[in-house]
């Protein structure tokens, strides 16, 4: 039976398509705006510029003092921050919903009004907060940049998904108060946005209140490229090799899958879970608890919208195990899974996980309101909360077969391997 989410939407004049889902058991309200630019819209040397606009959206506007966003909203109680992702960049807050017309009143000024403060001091400010986000949580921590390795191994060069959301500093520093200012106008943009109201208000109130605050905003029509041509399977696996100073090898195995939502996409994703995204999965009995040759392993899948999406499977060796024996033992598992599909057992399994994960996220009032922006901006209908997990159920083991068969064989493989680095330990 499906889920029954009230939910409520329509578009204002200027293109804003406006999302209001009741939710009476709490007083406050939370507000979602997802942006349709995230990482994959950046052109060549331009990259980093999505991420950048995250935080400049903090920095004053023509009616805000740099910060004062954050101060207003949490002086009421409220809580707030922002993400940016390939697909998107998202701004969000909860707030009492007494509250709620000054958010919507932030949110008019930054998105209407921001470039009246974004000036050299601001983008020079800024672009040094983003190199230090960078070697914090990227250079400097263990396997920190093997995500952004993975992506450019599974994405060929100039393809959207070839660069992590961080960017590149070197672009960032090359990039001018013209550049930034050229790149906020081509994006941000009523007609490019969502916003949702998830809580303790009507839909007609809702839609009242954005149109009075945001209904003003002048859209800006841009020809907006559709999705590229979507990717196949790698045809010959793809290595990346690091030596470094790690706690232990890892393995990062990672294949190219279908686009997000579609039938294929959540085969393949219910086939990754069955082989290492459940405490029972076929990886961890094996490797984990039979052969005791690695501390641990995790699949997951990541639904896109350009054309492909991407799944990977992370294995943590144990000191006295050889990192290509495991290896080995891991491309045997998917070539036996792409013949024998999941049993019952592991499609029950996958199937309860994906149902409690996602009864879980719509639980959360925040979490809620992220899914129906989500739905609404990349698949053009929030309705699809609803409906999700009636599509996953709909979903047969003979299709997880067939997906894994064609997405997750051995050679279609990207590995980005990190070795511990013996002679650092030694020195240590």
């Amino acid at each position: 039976m499906p889920l029954d989410y009230p939910v409520h939407e329509r578009t204002l004049p200027n293109g804003l398509r406006v999302v209001v889902s009741p939710d009476p058991s709490v007083p406050n309200v939370t507000l979602n705006i997802w942006v349709g630019v995230g990482s994959r819209h950046e052109a060549s040397g331009r990259t980093g510029f999505a991420h950048l606009f995250e935080h400049l959206m903090f920095q004053g506007s023509r009616g805000v003092a740099s910060g004062e966003h954050f101060e207003a909203l949490m002086a009421q109680g409220g809580r707030l921050n922002a993400t940016t992702w390939f697909d998107r960049t998202n701004y969000f807050e909860t707030v009492p919903k007494g509250a709620l017309e000054l958010a919507l009143w932030l949110e008019a000024d930054r998105h209407g009004h921001l470039l009246d403060a974004v000036n050299q001091a601001n983008l020079d400010n800024q672009r040094d907060v983003v190199k230090e986000e960078k070697r914090q949580r990227y250079d400097n921590q263990p396997y920190g940049n093997a995500l952004i390795d993975v992506y450019a191994a599974v994405f060929p060069e100039g393809h959207p998904y070839h660069h992590s959301t961080i960017g590149s500093m070197e672009d960032l520093d090359a990039a001018s108060v013209e550049d930034v200012h050229a790149f906020f106008r081509l994006h941000y943009a009523p007609d490019n946005t969502v916003l949702t109201l998830c809580g303790d208000i009507t839909p007609e109130h809702g839609f009242t209140l954005v149109e009075r605050y945001l209904g003003s905003i002048e859209p800006h029509p841009q020809p907006r490229r559709g999705p590229v041509e979507p990717l196949p399977p790698l045809t010959a696996p793809v290595r990346v090799e690091r030596r470094e100073d790690v706690p232990n090898d890892r393995l990062h195995i990672a294949f190219r899958l279908p686009v997000d939502e579609t039938e294929e996409f959540n085969a393949a994703s219910l086939a990754l879970d069955a082989l290492g995204g459940l405490a029972s999965s076929r990886l961890v009995r094996r490797l984990v608890r039979k052969e005791q040759t690695a501390f641990g392993a995790h699949a997951t899948a990541w639904g896109f919208v350009d054309g492909v999406s991407l799944g990977f499977i992370v294995v943590d060796i144990a000191s006295d195990a050889e990192t290509d024996e495991v290896e080995v033992a891991l491309l045997e598992e998917l070539e036996r899974f792409a013949v024998e599909g999941p049993t019952v057992a592991e499609m029950e399994a996958a199937l309860a996980q994906a149902e409690r994960s996602w009864l879980s996220m719509l639980a959360s009032q925040e979490e809620r309101a992220d899914a129906l922006s989500h739905y609404t901006l990349l698949h053009g209908d929030p309705r699809l909360v609803n409906t999700h997990l009636d599509r996953l159920r709909a979903i047969t083991p003979e299709q997880v077969r067939a997906a894994a068969a064609r997405w997750l064989r051995p050679e279609s493989r990207a590995v980005v391997a990190y070795r511990a680095d013996i002679e650092s330990e030694e020195v240590a």
